[in-house]
């Protein structure tokens, strides 16, 4: 096995001669397809792939994955539904283009929950991508299919996007690191939108450094993105430090404390210890770790308001998808009974269930109730995020309520009763936060994460403590080994 080492090992390996872009590409699309054949990773395999040119660039020659929500010029780019099943773009997205000048190879694209609107990573157009870990649970979503891959042993890196916490949950399950950037710092143009104002791109890794590196060559002002800005100072990847004495970092009590969970499962309890003996860790390296309190009813209404503005934006931005410009074209008496058939018939009950949830709060008579009252508890979050980072560095979370779920059939349900914690990452969208998940123990052989999220423009920060607490733990550039060998 070729790449089961970082970027930099192989980049070595690739300058001394040890091994060449040929092999590592026919390494990547022989596993692609070992990793198809067992957990439905993947909507294209690129079996013509070659290898190219070795540079300077640490990602010259090294072949990597791209969520299938990216426009790829000449290669199907579904967005995992069989609204797009056919669909080859004419153009590349930016921050893959950006990938191809640095001398990347990609070798597959990767499956996602339709169109990115789910968590789960089981509603694929092409069938739900399984845990490389325990193949009875789902990798979480909606990058499941890059999570997998990479914590597979494919590649080194694959693309992610991150609306809600799409990026680093899976990384989460999978036992490897989701890096979400500051909104903007990585252009979106080519990414097919979802949430404008929340959708991020970013890349899953097996370790902080890969994650530095590839988005150091995705980075940059686009002119085809208005709300992307000049990151030209911020070299990542150079500026990595684990020195972080003296760096302050807080936790929210309400979500943490264990007095406010009477019901507490083992699973959590669990979580929750291993999670405090990661705090002692950061203390160790001389981090001061504090807890803080945010109004509960604030917190609860979290999930509800992502609901909303992310259905809304969903609704808005999906207008298109008629059947007339992309997609198959269905029969009917007129443009709107085709539409409608084109609609039902392609269209998932998830996809459609946001939008009827788009639709009721975009009309006229609930815009204020609904759509502008959760514009307005987003601000009064973000206020009050931007202003505990006014005092502290960074926050520290555990990343949702345990391990990954089991795979059920039910479980992209908008559930009324989703916890505060399984929900918190979206925080880090909401105010456009750079936020990183990076391994942070194993529950039953299963593993469970650790998130730093910090102020926008910090993320050589975030990046530092995530570096400084992964060279104390024994998880960096982990492949899944799996632990449940039967079949669904």
């Amino acid at each position: 096995m070729m790449l089961n080492k970082t970027i930099k090992e192989l980049h070595e390996d690739l300058i001394n001669g040890k091994v060449t872009s040929d092999e590592l590409v026919k390494e990547s699309i022989k596993m692609s397809h070992e990793v198809e054949d067992k957990y439905n990773a993947f909507v294209t395999i690129l079996d013509d792939a070659k290898g190219g040119n070795v540079t300077d660039n640490l990602l010259s020659g090294i072949p990597f994955g791209i969520k299938d929500n990216y426009s790829t010029k000449g290669i199907l780019s579904t967005g995992s539904s069989n609204t797009l099943k056919d669909y080859v773009p004419f153009f590349d997205a930016t921050a893959v283009s950006n990938l191809y000048k640095a001398g990347a190879i990609p070798t597959n694209k990767t499956a996602l929950d339709e169109f990115g609107m789910g968590g789960t990573g089981t509603t694929c157009h092409t069938g739900t991508v399984l845990n490389p870990w325990d193949r009875t649970r789902m990798c979480a979503g909606s990058s499941a299919g890059s999570a997998c891959a990479v914590a597979a042993g494919v590649y080194p890196y694959a693309l992610g996007s991150d609306t809600g916490d799409s990026i680093r949950k899976p990384a989460a399950y999978c036992g490897i690191v989701g890096y979400k950037p500051t909104y903007g710092m990585i252009s979106r143009y080519g990414l097919f939108p979802f949430a404008s104002s929340l959708d991020t791109c970013g890349v899953l890794t097996r370790c902080v450094e890969d994650a530095a590196i590839v988005t150091d060559n995705m980075k940059g002002i686009d002119e085809n993105d208005m709300t992307s800005f000049d990151s030209t100072n911020m070299h990542l990847y150079d500026n990595l430090d684990k020195n972080i004495k003296g760096k302050k970092l807080f936790y929210i009590k309400e979500l943490i404390d264990e007095e406010n969970y009477p019901n507490m499962n083992d699973e959590l309890k669990k979580h929750l210890e291993i999670y405090h003996e990661t705090i002692k860790k950061l203390e160790d390296l001389g981090a001061n770790v504090t807890s803080v309190s945010i109004d509960k009813k604030i917190l609860d209404a979290l999930p509800s308001v992502y609901v909303v503005l992310s259905c809304a934006e969903a609704t808005s931005n999906m207008s298109n998808l008629t059947g007339f410009i992309f997609g198959p074209r269905e029969d009917g008496k007129n443009y709107i009974e085709m539409m409608k058939n084109y609609r039902t018939k392609n269209f998932s009950s998830l996809i459609k269930r946001r939008f009827i949830i788009g639709s009721y709060v975009l009309q006229k008579e609930n815009q204020e109730r609904y759509f502008i009252n959760a514009q307005r508890v987003r601000r009064l979050i973000v206020d009050i995020m931007k202003n505990y980072f006014k005092e502290y560095d960074a926050m520290i979370m555990p990343v949702g309520v345990g391990v990954a779920k089991h795979i059920d059939g039910s479980l992209d349900m908008i559930d009324e009763n989703t916890s505060v914690l399984d929900e918190f990452l979206q925080v880090g969208n909401f105010g456009g936060f750079p936020s990183i998940t990076i391994p942070d123990g194993f529950i039953d052989n299963l593993p469970v994460g650790v998130n730093i999220t910090g102020n926008c423009y910090d993320d050589q920060n975030v990046l530092n403590i995530a570096y400084a607490l992964e060279s104390v733990m024994p998880y960096k550039n982990q492949i899944a080994k799996e632990v449940n060998h039967e079949w669904l």
